[in-house]
């Protein structure tokens, strides 16, 4: 059976939950469940603490993860990322007194404040930065202010808390982060045959999100026109109508640009523009 872990909590827990939900598999009603077992798709589920999941794949404890790539990369896990999911989406920035520092060349010899220490102790290894790095549970705005450290290594949205704190961000993104899935780099799975679906699947929700279906009708002396303008993944689907000068028409089109798509075709003589969302899909 196919053992796969999810995170129990935070911000990555119940948008993981649910693209799993659109994948087919079963998953928890009650946050305080910790195993849930899908017998009908042979996986089992463990819900883990997210700064864990990495480890549990990596040491095989597990097949399969979901995680930030942040907290892959700051795990020190052997763990490979696999799949990008689209959500939980941040980027990982050092911040310091405004005016103080302009590049990472400036954190050599300072102290940084972080909840990411492996992340940013490697990523300063890479630029070839020496710096004292300070490990710090929870918010660290108040770090400096607070003489823990010079500067610090956090998750920035808006910035809006940094700046209260009298702190701007610098120099270039140490990380930009999603969620991710991720698995063991040495195989040996129960199962790699359910691996291959879980990652199929997945990967037709992504899809499944990124499109919709758009089905039209259009004059037969403009196919070729309407075509161009939804020309779907390979090709569309022209059917032909009892009016012999009409044909239906049905293609895949990107969600954002579904409206624009639709005036396109309306503008040109196509009508009865229909668009309807799409629960699965494979490539």
């Amino acid at each position: 059976m196919l053992r796969v872990a999810i995170p129990n909590k935070g911000s990555l827990s119940e948008s993981a939950s649910t693209m799993m939900r659109e994948a087919g598999y079963a998953q928890r009603r009650d946050t305080k469940e910790l195993v849930l077992t899908d017998a009908d798709n042979g996986v089992e589920f463990f819900y883990l603490r997210p700064r864990d999941v990495a480890v549990y794949v990596g040491e095989g404890t597990v097949d399969l993860g979901i995680t930030g790539r942040d907290l892959l990369r700051d795990s020190g896990s052997t763990a490979e990322e696999v799949l990008q999911l689209g959500f939980g989406g941040s980027t990982f920035r050092f911040a310091a007194p405004a005016g103080t520092m302009t590049s990472v060349q400036d954190v050599a010899g300072r102290r940084v404040a972080t909840s990411y220490a492996g992340l940013v102790q490697s990523h300063l290894s890479e630029l070839g930065v020496q710096a004292s790095v300070v490990r710090l549970d929870g918010a660290v705005e108040t770090a400096v202010t607070l003489g823990v450290a010079d500067l610090i290594a956090d998750v920035v949205e808006t910035g809006t808390t940094l700046r209260n704190a009298g702190l701007e961000v610098f120099g270039e993104p140490i990380l930009r982060s999603e969620a991710v899935l991720v698995r063991r780099c040495q195989g040996g799975t129960a199962d790699p045959g359910a691996v291959e679906t879980m990652i199929r699947r997945l990967q037709g929700v992504l899809v499944a999100r990124q499109y919709v279906l758009v089905d039209y009708d259009c004059p037969a002396d403009l196919v070729d026109a309407a075509t161009a303008i939804t020309p779907g993944l390979e090709s569309p689907t022209v059917s032909p109508l009892r009016d012999p000068a009409w044909v239906a028409v049905r293609s895949m089109v990107p969600r954002r640009r579904t409206n624009a798509v639709m005036d396109e075709l309306y503008r040109i003589g196509a009508r009865a523009i229909l668009v309807t969302d799409i629960a699965a899909c494979r490539l």
